[in-house]
Protein backbone atom coordinates (compact mmCIF):
# COMPACT_ATOMS: atom_id res chain seq x y z
CA UNK A 1 0.00 0.00 0.00
CA UNK A 2 1.64 3.19 -1.08
CA UNK A 3 1.98 5.87 1.85
CA UNK A 4 -0.65 8.91 1.27
CA UNK A 5 0.10 10.91 4.81
CA UNK A 6 3.19 11.61 6.84
CA UNK A 7 3.30 12.61 10.59
CA UNK A 8 2.49 16.18 9.84
CA UNK A 9 -0.42 15.81 7.61
CA UNK A 10 -1.51 13.50 10.41
CA UNK A 11 -1.04 15.87 12.55
CA UNK A 12 -2.97 18.67 10.83
CA UNK A 13 -5.85 16.76 9.93
CA UNK A 14 -5.98 16.09 14.26
CA UNK A 15 -6.08 19.59 14.71
CA UNK A 16 -8.23 20.11 12.33
CA UNK A 17 -10.43 18.15 13.81
CA UNK A 18 -9.90 19.66 17.31
CA UNK A 19 -10.39 23.09 16.64
CA UNK A 20 -13.97 22.21 14.74
CA UNK A 21 -15.19 20.66 17.77
CA UNK A 22 -13.78 23.43 19.89
CA UNK A 23 -15.13 26.17 17.98
CA UNK A 24 -11.98 28.37 18.13
CA UNK A 25 -7.90 27.92 17.48
CA UNK A 26 -7.05 28.80 20.82
CA UNK A 27 -9.07 26.04 22.39
CA UNK A 28 -7.75 23.54 19.91
CA UNK A 29 -4.38 24.43 21.04
CA UNK A 30 -5.06 24.27 24.80
CA UNK A 31 -6.15 20.46 24.19
CA UNK A 32 -3.25 19.66 22.16
CA UNK A 33 -0.42 21.56 24.25
CA UNK A 34 0.64 24.11 21.37
CA UNK A 35 0.10 27.32 20.77
CA UNK A 36 -2.48 28.89 19.12
CA UNK A 37 -0.29 29.92 15.93
CA UNK A 38 0.82 26.55 15.45
CA UNK A 39 -2.84 25.57 14.97
CA UNK A 40 -3.76 27.81 12.41
CA UNK A 41 -0.25 27.44 10.57
CA UNK A 42 -1.11 23.41 10.52
CA UNK A 43 -4.46 24.53 9.83
CA UNK A 44 -3.16 26.94 6.48
CA UNK A 45 -0.95 24.16 5.40
CA UNK A 46 -4.08 21.63 5.33
CA UNK A 47 -5.78 23.95 3.09
CA UNK A 48 -2.89 24.34 0.64
CA UNK A 49 -2.60 20.77 0.71
CA UNK A 50 -6.54 20.27 -0.08
CA UNK A 51 -6.38 23.43 -2.16
CA UNK A 52 -9.90 24.54 -0.35
CA UNK A 53 -10.81 26.76 2.59
CA UNK A 54 -12.21 24.49 5.57
CA UNK A 55 -12.89 27.36 8.11
CA UNK A 56 -14.33 30.96 7.54
CA UNK A 57 -12.19 33.15 9.81
CA UNK A 58 -13.05 36.76 11.17
CA UNK A 59 -11.25 38.21 14.06
CA UNK A 60 -13.73 36.93 16.95
CA UNK A 61 -14.60 33.43 15.44
CA UNK A 62 -14.01 30.61 13.31
CA UNK A 63 -16.67 28.67 11.36
CA UNK A 64 -16.60 25.31 9.05
CA UNK A 65 -17.64 26.11 5.35
CA UNK A 66 -19.64 23.37 3.34
CA UNK A 67 -16.03 21.64 2.23
CA UNK A 68 -14.74 22.03 6.01
CA UNK A 69 -18.23 20.29 7.13
CA UNK A 70 -17.96 17.63 5.12
CA UNK A 71 -14.17 17.19 5.27
CA UNK A 72 -14.65 16.99 9.10
CA UNK A 73 -17.19 14.52 8.98
CA UNK A 74 -15.25 12.15 7.31
CA UNK A 75 -11.59 13.28 9.06
CA UNK A 76 -14.17 12.72 12.36
CA UNK A 77 -14.83 9.03 11.62
CA UNK A 78 -11.58 8.25 10.48
CA UNK A 79 -9.77 9.59 13.37
CA UNK A 80 -12.42 7.86 16.02
CA UNK A 81 -11.63 4.48 13.78
CA UNK A 82 -7.62 4.87 14.35
CA UNK A 83 -7.96 5.43 17.78
CA UNK A 84 -10.37 2.20 18.13
CA UNK A 85 -7.65 -0.01 15.86
CA UNK A 86 -4.92 1.36 18.31
CA UNK A 87 -7.34 -0.07 21.60
CA UNK A 88 -8.25 -2.61 19.88
CA UNK A 89 -4.33 -4.34 19.92
CA UNK A 90 -3.78 -2.33 23.12
CA UNK A 91 -6.40 -3.87 24.91
CA UNK A 92 -7.48 -0.83 25.84
CA UNK A 93 -11.50 -1.02 24.41
CA UNK A 94 -12.68 -1.94 28.13
CA UNK A 95 -13.75 0.85 28.44
CA UNK A 96 -16.28 2.23 25.93
CA UNK A 97 -15.43 5.61 24.41
CA UNK A 98 -16.19 7.96 21.75
CA UNK A 99 -18.97 9.36 19.85
CA UNK A 100 -22.03 7.42 19.65
CA UNK A 101 -24.69 8.00 16.78
CA UNK A 102 -27.91 6.83 16.97
CA UNK A 103 -31.44 7.48 14.88
CA UNK A 104 -34.53 6.87 16.47
CA UNK A 105 -38.22 7.31 15.54
CA UNK A 106 -39.56 10.31 17.48
CA UNK A 107 -42.09 8.61 19.52
CA UNK A 108 -40.16 5.50 20.56
CA UNK A 109 -37.13 8.03 20.89
CA UNK A 110 -39.17 9.85 23.39
CA UNK A 111 -41.10 7.15 25.33
CA UNK A 112 -38.23 4.87 25.73
CA UNK A 113 -34.79 5.04 24.43
CA UNK A 114 -34.29 9.00 25.39
CA UNK A 115 -34.84 8.86 29.10
CA UNK A 116 -32.56 6.19 30.03
CA UNK A 117 -29.83 7.65 28.68
CA UNK A 118 -28.14 9.37 31.34
CA UNK A 119 -28.30 6.18 32.81
CA UNK A 120 -26.09 4.99 30.05
CA UNK A 121 -23.76 7.66 30.65
CA UNK A 122 -23.28 7.33 33.76
CA UNK A 123 -21.83 3.62 33.32
CA UNK A 124 -20.23 4.80 30.43
CA UNK A 125 -19.22 8.47 30.73
CA UNK A 126 -16.25 8.18 28.08
CA UNK A 127 -19.18 8.04 25.52
CA UNK A 128 -20.89 11.07 23.92
CA UNK A 129 -24.06 10.82 22.56
CA UNK A 130 -25.38 12.09 19.18
CA UNK A 131 -29.18 11.37 18.45
CA UNK A 132 -30.86 12.03 15.25
CA UNK A 133 -34.96 11.49 16.11
CA UNK A 134 -37.03 11.33 12.90
CA UNK A 135 -38.61 8.61 10.54
CA UNK A 136 -36.73 8.34 7.53
CA UNK A 137 -34.47 5.64 6.57
CA UNK A 138 -30.55 6.72 7.14
CA UNK A 139 -27.76 5.68 5.73
CA UNK A 140 -25.60 3.91 7.94
CA UNK A 141 -22.15 4.53 5.90
CA UNK A 142 -22.99 7.59 4.25
CA UNK A 143 -24.22 9.31 7.24
CA UNK A 144 -21.76 7.74 9.75
CA UNK A 145 -24.15 6.32 12.15
CA UNK A 146 -23.67 3.29 14.37
CA UNK A 147 -27.04 2.29 15.06
CA UNK A 148 -30.61 2.61 14.48
CA UNK A 149 -34.46 1.47 15.76
CA UNK A 150 -36.90 1.17 13.69
CA UNK A 151 -40.17 -0.26 13.70
CA UNK A 152 -41.00 -3.16 10.98
CA UNK A 153 -37.38 -3.31 9.76
CA UNK A 154 -36.80 -4.82 6.65
CA UNK A 155 -34.41 -8.07 6.56
CA UNK A 156 -31.11 -6.77 5.38
CA UNK A 157 -28.09 -9.44 5.36
CA UNK A 158 -25.86 -6.44 5.86
CA UNK A 159 -27.64 -5.40 9.24
CA UNK A 160 -27.12 -7.41 12.67
CA UNK A 161 -31.30 -6.97 14.30
CA UNK A 162 -31.68 -7.02 18.07
CA UNK A 163 -35.81 -7.11 18.79
CA UNK A 164 -36.52 -4.62 20.97
CA UNK A 165 -40.45 -4.86 22.19
CA UNK A 166 -42.99 -6.04 20.41
CA UNK A 167 -44.91 -2.59 20.98
CA UNK A 168 -48.78 -3.34 22.12
CA UNK A 169 -51.40 -1.34 20.09
CA UNK A 170 -54.84 -0.18 21.56
CA UNK A 171 -57.71 2.31 20.19
CA UNK A 172 -58.12 5.04 22.57
CA UNK A 173 -60.88 7.74 22.41
CA UNK A 174 -61.66 10.39 25.13
CA UNK A 175 -64.52 10.11 27.37
CA UNK A 176 -66.46 13.29 25.90
CA UNK A 177 -66.38 11.80 22.41
CA UNK A 178 -67.48 8.63 23.86
CA UNK A 179 -69.99 10.23 26.06
CA UNK A 180 -71.87 11.84 23.09
CA UNK A 181 -71.63 8.84 20.11
CA UNK A 182 -70.74 5.75 22.56
CA UNK A 183 -68.09 3.23 22.41
CA UNK A 184 -67.65 0.64 19.85
CA UNK A 185 -68.93 -3.09 20.61
CA UNK A 186 -67.56 -4.81 17.60
CA UNK A 187 -64.92 -3.98 14.34
CA UNK A 188 -68.11 -3.33 12.10
CA UNK A 189 -69.15 -0.28 15.00
CA UNK A 190 -65.83 1.41 13.55
CA UNK A 191 -67.67 2.32 10.52
CA UNK A 192 -69.94 4.72 12.48
CA UNK A 193 -67.03 6.39 14.06
CA UNK A 194 -64.54 8.99 13.28
CA UNK A 195 -61.03 6.98 12.87
CA UNK A 196 -57.81 9.77 12.97
CA UNK A 197 -55.91 8.29 10.21
CA UNK A 198 -52.24 7.87 10.19
CA UNK A 199 -50.24 8.04 6.83
CA UNK A 200 -46.91 6.54 6.46
CA UNK A 201 -44.28 9.15 5.72
CA UNK A 202 -42.71 7.03 2.74
CA UNK A 203 -45.64 5.79 0.67
CA UNK A 204 -48.35 8.29 2.41
CA UNK A 205 -50.46 5.28 2.45
CA UNK A 206 -52.80 5.35 5.25
CA UNK A 207 -51.84 2.24 7.61
CA UNK A 208 -54.53 -0.56 8.64
CA UNK A 209 -55.62 -1.29 12.38
CA UNK A 210 -54.67 -4.67 13.89
CA UNK A 211 -57.20 -6.86 15.92
CA UNK A 212 -57.33 -10.17 17.51
CA UNK A 213 -60.93 -11.91 16.47
CA UNK A 214 -62.19 -15.57 16.91
CA UNK A 215 -59.04 -16.36 17.52
CA UNK A 216 -57.51 -14.79 14.14
CA UNK A 217 -55.65 -11.81 13.06
CA UNK A 218 -57.77 -8.69 11.27
CA UNK A 219 -56.75 -5.63 9.58
CA UNK A 220 -59.24 -3.17 9.19
CA UNK A 221 -58.77 -0.40 7.20
CA UNK A 222 -60.64 2.81 8.66
CA UNK A 223 -61.75 6.22 7.45
CA UNK A 224 -62.13 9.73 9.37
CA UNK A 225 -61.59 13.67 8.79
CA UNK A 226 -58.80 13.79 10.26
CA UNK A 227 -54.80 12.43 8.57
CA UNK A 228 -51.44 13.10 10.40
CA UNK A 229 -47.91 11.93 8.70
CA UNK A 230 -44.90 11.08 10.38
CA UNK A 231 -45.42 12.13 13.97
CA UNK A 232 -47.96 9.24 15.48
CA UNK A 233 -48.27 11.89 18.43
CA UNK A 234 -50.19 14.23 16.16
CA UNK A 235 -53.10 11.22 16.39
CA UNK A 236 -52.70 11.24 19.80
CA UNK A 237 -53.25 14.47 21.00
CA UNK A 238 -56.16 15.10 18.07
CA UNK A 239 -57.80 11.82 19.97
CA UNK A 240 -57.27 13.27 23.38
CA UNK A 241 -59.29 17.13 22.13
CA UNK A 242 -62.33 15.11 21.02
CA UNK A 243 -61.32 14.30 17.43
CA UNK A 244 -62.29 10.52 17.52
CA UNK A 245 -60.31 6.98 17.70
CA UNK A 246 -57.12 6.39 17.30
CA UNK A 247 -55.22 3.02 17.49
CA UNK A 248 -51.63 3.64 18.78
CA UNK A 249 -48.96 2.09 20.89
CA UNK A 250 -50.12 1.50 24.44
CA UNK A 251 -46.51 2.92 25.87
CA UNK A 252 -47.58 6.01 23.86
CA UNK A 253 -50.85 6.53 26.14
CA UNK A 254 -50.27 4.99 29.46
CA UNK A 255 -49.82 8.55 31.23
CA UNK A 256 -53.25 9.24 29.75
CA UNK A 257 -55.16 6.04 30.06
CA UNK A 258 -53.91 6.24 33.77
CA UNK A 259 -55.58 9.42 34.54
CA UNK A 260 -58.81 9.33 32.31
CA UNK A 261 -58.10 11.62 29.61
CA UNK A 262 -58.19 8.78 27.42
CA UNK A 263 -60.31 5.31 27.52
CA UNK A 264 -59.33 2.27 26.13
CA UNK A 265 -61.93 0.76 23.84
CA UNK A 266 -62.61 -2.99 21.56
CA UNK A 267 -60.44 -4.19 24.32
CA UNK A 268 -61.45 -8.33 23.73
CA UNK A 269 -60.26 -7.52 20.02
CA UNK A 270 -56.76 -6.15 21.44
CA UNK A 271 -53.66 -8.33 21.28
CA UNK A 272 -52.06 -7.07 18.43
CA UNK A 273 -48.38 -5.12 17.96
CA UNK A 274 -45.28 -4.09 15.96
CA UNK A 275 -42.07 -5.10 16.34
CA UNK A 276 -39.05 -2.15 17.40
CA UNK A 277 -35.82 -3.19 16.25
CA UNK A 278 -32.26 -2.24 17.02
CA UNK A 279 -30.48 -2.46 14.04
CA UNK A 280 -26.27 -1.94 13.34
CA UNK A 281 -23.67 -2.63 10.73
CA UNK A 282 -22.46 -6.54 10.52
CA UNK A 283 -18.60 -6.63 10.94
CA UNK A 284 -16.02 -7.94 12.29
CA UNK A 285 -14.73 -5.13 14.30
CA UNK A 286 -18.03 -3.54 16.51
CA UNK A 287 -17.09 -0.66 18.27
CA UNK A 288 -17.21 -0.89 22.16
CA UNK A 289 -19.49 2.05 22.63
CA UNK A 290 -21.87 -0.24 20.25
CA UNK A 291 -21.62 -3.05 22.04
CA UNK A 292 -22.24 -1.74 25.44
CA UNK A 293 -25.22 0.25 23.76
CA UNK A 294 -26.84 -2.93 22.77
CA UNK A 295 -26.34 -4.90 25.95
CA UNK A 296 -27.29 -2.03 27.93
CA UNK A 297 -30.51 -1.70 25.93
CA UNK A 298 -31.63 -5.42 25.23
CA UNK A 299 -31.49 -5.87 29.17
CA UNK A 300 -34.46 -3.56 29.20
CA UNK A 301 -36.71 -6.01 26.81
CA UNK A 302 -38.35 -7.87 29.61
CA UNK A 303 -39.52 -5.34 31.03
CA UNK A 304 -41.20 -3.29 28.48
CA UNK A 305 -42.63 -6.93 27.51
CA UNK A 306 -44.46 -6.98 30.73
CA UNK A 307 -46.12 -3.82 30.34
Amino acid sequence: MKRHFDDLQLGSIELFCLSAEAGSFTAAAQLAGVTPAAVSRSILRLEKRLGSRLFARTTRSIRLTDVGKDFFEQCSQALTQLVEAQQAVMGAQATPSGRLRISLPTTYGHHRILPLLPKFRELYPEVTVDIHLGNRNIDFVAEGYDLAIRVRAQPDSTMIARLLEDAKLVVVAPPAYLQKVGAPQTLQDLDQHECIQFELPSSGRRISWLFQEDGREREVFTAGSYSCSDDVLGGVTLARNGAGLFQTYKFIVEQELADGRLVEVLKPFSGRSRPYTLLYPQGRHIPQRVRAFVDFLVQYREKWASL
